[in-house]
């Protein structure tokens, strides 16, 4: 039912010189003396709450039941960070397998927001007034006086303090200011241990033997055949520890064992050993583990992009998105005959590294 169907007898006496109160309808018409007249504000309508009470019961209702809903919600969302385990899945239609505890959590919260927008958004279009008011604009500026006896407190003020005459106090004044957001900017160290230089190195250092990944074992250069493809870590690195993954992320590298006249790349010839070379297993792309190795053509393939390097030209990028080669580790043989690594490798290893710049 719309405004114009109630009668005139039903409107508020209120709400009926509400128009005539903030001009409402007020029309001013064109002539030559004034081109650009004020149209004024439309006529307003009222609204069905603003006539029928039982419809604005009816919308307190129904915000007062948003809101209800929101409460609900959130100790919904309480109880489920409580209740359900970490690791439990359900299956929802169309999505699939999910984590339940996610699922709960998202619905809840998402349940509490929106319940409280849309009750605010029901409450200020049904019940809040939505009159029109017109306001002149007034100028921004103080009266002439009131400016003047401004500038005059003001500089007395700055004589009586003497903070022109006092230097000492002027001083260390400014100098408590600057210092004093030092505090704040202490507190961030809580967000976490600084990671210092972590991200530039691994646990490779010299004299680490290079151990086989599959037989937790010390290689030999006999051990490894040319064209193969061996996976190993640093000696003394283990599954069981407790930073072990954190660890191999960074120190996981391949060893693969080319003819020496294949070896185009200078430093990589000095950095091998009877044409034995390392290189880290960590694409520069997005950190993919590298698994896929080409015996004619030299060439590692990483699975996810497909970016390809070239093991007999300094690992250089020849396809996919890979920005920069794989770094090379630089190894030789102990006085026992196992191969060891000689240093830590060449650059950070992993996908794109600030250093690089």
């Amino acid at each position: 039912m719309s405004s114009q169907d109630i009668p005139e007898e039903n409107v508020p006496a209120e709400r009926a010189t509400d128009e005539d109160a903030h001009g409402q309808g007020a029309v001013a018409v064109a002539d030559e003396t004034n081109p650009f007249a004020d149209p004024g504000l439309p006529p307003h309508e009222h609204r069905i709450q603003d006539i029928d009470e039982r419809a604005a019961k009816r919308s307190e209702r129904v915000v007062a039941f948003l809101f209800t809903l929101s409460m609900l919600a959130t100790v919904a969302f309480i109880a489920s960070y409580v209740a359900i385990p970490v690791d439990k899945s359900i299956y929802v239609f169309p999505i699939g397998h999910i984590s339940a505890l996610n699922f709960a959590l998202g619905l809840t919260l998402g349940t509490a927001l929106f319940s409280i927008g849309a009750g605010a958004v029901h409450w200020a279009r049904t019940l809040m007034s939505d009159v029109e008011i017109a306001d002149e604009r007034h100028a921004i500026s103080a009266e002439p006086e009131v400016r003047a006896k401004v500038l005059d407190d003001f500089r007395q003020g700055a004589k009586e303090s003497a903070l022109g005459r006092r230097k000492l106090i002027r001083n260390t004044m400014f100098g408590a200011l600057a210092l004093f957001p030092l505090s704040g900017v202490i507190l961030l160290r809580d967000l976490g241990p600084l990671p210092g230089t972590k991200l530039r190195h691994t646990i490779w250092s010299k004299g680490k033997l290079l151990v086989n990944v599959n037989t937790n074992e010390p290689l030999r250069p006999s051990d490894i055949a040319v064209g193969s493809l061996t996976f190993v870590k640093p000696e003394g690195l283990e599954e069981d520890d407790e930073d072990f993954q954190a660890q191999i992320a960074k120190a996981a590298t391949m060893i693969v064992r080319l003819q020496p006249d294949n070896i185009k790349d200078k430093q990589e010839l000095e950095w091998s050993y009877q044409g034995i070379v390392a290189y880290s297993k960590i694409c520069t792309h997005v950190g993919c583990p590298i698994s896929l190795y080409e015996q004619q053509t030299h060439h590692v393939l990483c699975p996810c992009h497909q970016s390809t390097f070239d093991l007999s030209d300094g690992a250089r990028v020849i396809f996919g998105p890979a920005g920069h080669p794989l770094p090379q580790l630089r190894i030789g043989v102990n006085d026992e005959g196992y191969l060891e690594a000689l240093g830590d490798f060449e650059e950070p290893v992993g996908p794109a590294f600030w250093e690089r710049g």
